[in-house]
């Protein structure tokens, strides 16, 4: 862990109670109000002790007693100006004070404008969190300088690339779990653990709320809220993008000179990515119309397929209990096998997909993958397991594994469900161990041998030569009793 600090920011706490007998004397004047409750409120009706700083109201108390009309409790909470005295207003949107918050941040401009947003609507100190899941060293490089000078009062950075392969890609893998056939779930998995150290740091810190600069039509929104949501509910949940006037990146530029915030003097790309140890997805730009074909230059883990080497290569895959340990008979630990097989991989076109998907949000969205590691581990776990399985073993895995992708994919990690689907997966894949060999070549992964001590595959029953085990003549009745429902069925119709 990584940290440093800086002076905290002035706060102010001011709070006044508003009893049942004030609400309810206020509804009449209030029920033609139109004026829609801002997102940024609900999910304070759920603070302990219903605590708003300016009009305060426990919920707990009089839950009975009040309509579920949003504009009611608006009209209520906002317009009294004799009590209301709230941290800060945008736009009509009342905030209650926070004392401290733990924001995930990457240094980019919209993590640098949200920390003195922050700051300045909700009187708080900010405490900026960043994982290292493997996006590279470039990613990390100067955090700490910037979020000094965007306000931070702290900087933690947490390695996270070991946690991250052993404790939720693996089991993923494990579990065969591919999101609507072919999305390998890269950045579906990194969500929950940035999010679950996230809850730890705040912990540490004595923070009551979290922060992360998810837009409010992605995905990534839901996979960190509901993780804070399973891990500590009692932490308030801000989300910047869903509260403040800024449309872009002019405006978040203007907002930073204005608070002198240094703005990062990167290049920007036109493509949106994120990466980390399993993969690297890219959208946005010409992406965002399905006619478009990729451009070459946009692909950075991967060479084109055409331009691989014209001389295949093999690699030995050694697993056990089906999950990965060794790479060419050298055992290694997970985020070294991956990132080993990420080199490999990439250098002979592997792994690259272009996916339109349907998002947790409802809408469909473009991406393009480069997962080159995992398609390689992938197609060796299959290989493995065409040897370890029995046929409805292997087809009731296939089944859960749509439903453990899709709860992965919608951010539902910490369900129970998913856990106990991870359970039964764990235990189905006690005996896939063992080890295949694929042959990597512009752009395809092919097996070519695979081994285990606990194959179901006996050659002297497969073998087209006579075997003791197997004796032909016994497949005249199997099929007659296997084909008897198709033969009823048959003699109904022609009335025999």
């Amino acid at each position: 862990m990584k940290a440093f600090s800086a002076s905290s920011s002035s706060s102010f706490n001011l709070i006044s109670h508003v009893s049942k007998s004030d609400i309810n004397s206020r509804f009449a004047d209030r029920l033609c109000t139109t004026q829609k409750l801002s997102s940024p409120l609900l999910p304070e009706l759920s603070v302990k002790g219903g605590e708003f700083h300016g009009s305060s109201v426990s919920f707990s108390n009089f839950n009975s007693s009040l309509p579920r009309h949003s504009n009611v409790i608006q009209a209520v909470l906002s317009s009294d100006k004799e009590t209301s005295s709230p941290a800060a207003t945008d736009g009509g949107i009342l905030r209650r004070k926070l004392n401290k918050v733990v924001l995930a941040y990457s240094g980019g401009l919209d993590t640098s404008v949200i920390v003195p947003w922050l700051r300045e609507n909700y009187g708080c100190e900010v405490v900026c969190f960043t994982a290292d899941v493997g996006q590279g060293l470039k990613e990390l490089e100067g955090l700490e300088e910037k979020a000094k000078a965007s306000g931070a009062c702290q900087l933690v950075v947490k390695d996270l690339k070991e946690e991250f392969v052993r404790d939720f890609v693996f089991p993923c893998l494990r579990a065969g779990a591919v999101y609507e056939r072919r999305y390998l779930l890269g950045t579906s998995m990194a969500r929950p653990v940035i999010a679950k150290a996230m809850v730890d740091v705040a912990q540490e810190v004595g923070a009551d709320a979290v922060s992360h600069g998810c837009t409010g039509k992605g995905n990534d929104q839901v996979r960190f809220e509901l993780t804070f949501y399973a891990l500590n509910p009692e932490l308030s949940v801000v989300a910047p993008w869903r509260e403040w006037d800024i449309t872009g990146r002019e405006d978040a530029i203007e907002y930073a000179k204005k608070h002198n915030v240094p703005v990062p003097v990167t290049k920007k790309s036109i493509y949106s990515r994120d990466r980390n140890l399993w993969h690297l997805s890219h959208e946005g730009d010409i992406l965002e119309d399905p006619l478009n074909e990729p451009k070459e230059d946009m692909y950075m883990m991967t060479v084109a397929p055409e331009a691989a080497p014209d001389k295949a290569e093999y690699i030995k895959i050694g697993i056990v209990a089906g999950v990965p340990v060794s790479v060419n008979g050298k055992e290694l630990s997970p985020a070294s096998l991956l990132d080993e097989l990420n080199e490999i991989g990439g250098r002979h076109g592997i792994g690259r997909a272009d996916i339109v998907e349907n998002r947790i949000v409802g809408m469909k969205s473009r991406g393009v993958y480069e997962t080159p590691g995992g398609t390689i581990l992938f197609a060796a776990m299959r290989e493995l397991e065409s040897l370890t399985l029995d046929r409805e073993s292997m087809q009731f895995k296939d089944e859960l594994a749509l439903k453990y992708a899709e709860l992965v994919y919608a951010g539902k990690w910490f369900d129970p469900l998913r856990e106990s689907l991870d359970s039964f997966m764990q235990n189905i894949t006690k005996t896939t161990t063992g080890s295949v060999t694929l042959k990597l070549y512009k752009g395809s992964v092919t097996a070519t041998s695979r081994e285990s001590p606990f194959s179901l595959y006996r050659q002297d029953i497969s073998s087209f030569e006579s075997g003791e085990i197997y004796d032909q003549a016994d497949a005249a009745g199997f099929i007659k009793l296997f084909g008897l429902p198709i033969r009823v069925r048959a003699m109904l119709e022609k009335g025999i």
